[in-house]
């Protein structure tokens, strides 16, 4: 994959994490909001915390990868990233930290990035979703992606949710 440097949208900016970013990735990382709905670990310290923001600041410098921060009047709001990636299609995860949400932010990133993956040759974006995050599930639906038969059962922090699939073909 040969990723562009930059994603522009009407409002944001999808681009490489920097090293100044790290306290507003640690912030969303972190955050008790994110935390229910997307994967992240249960952080034991700093260190594991900057070691992750080390690997997505790493990830995003990859030509081989999607991964970008995104970025609103050059703050670190959020980020997307490739979950799973075959010759044909990616799987993406997104997140925007929640001080951020009900903005069409999610919907502008998620609507901006199929257009880029297909632009690189891919033919379908999948995306998915505790079935409970239904703001997550109303941004995939906005991106004219439709539910697949797929699901999954997923044990996170104690809780098991059921996820749910959705994808967009070229």
């Amino acid at each position: 994959m040969k990723k562009v440097p930059m994603i522009t949208t009407e409002r944001l900016v999808l681009r490489t994490i920097e090293n100044y970013d790290q306290e507003d990735m640690i912030a969303i990382l972190t955050n008790e909001e994110v935390g229910r709905t997307f994967l992240v670990p249960d952080f034991k310290s700093r260190e594991e915390e900057v070691r992750l923001f080390e690997v997505l600041k790493k990830l995003s410098e990859s030509e081989e990868r999607f991964v970008y921060g995104v970025y609103l009047d050059n703050k670190l709001i959020g980020f997307i990233n490739d979950v799973d990636i075959t010759e044909s299609e990616i799987e993406l995860g997104y997140v925007i930290h929640p001080q951020h949400k009900n903005k069409g932010y999610a919907t502008e990133v998620l609507g901006a990035s199929i257009d880029q993956i297909f632009s690189l040759g891919y033919s379908v974006v999948k995306t998915g979703a505790f079935e409970e995050n239904f703001a997550s599930i109303r941004v995939m639906e906005k991106c004219d992606m439709v539910r697949m038969e797929q699901e999954d059962s997923i044990e996170y922090r104690g809780k098991v949710h059921r996820c749910v699939y959705y994808k967009k073909e070229k």
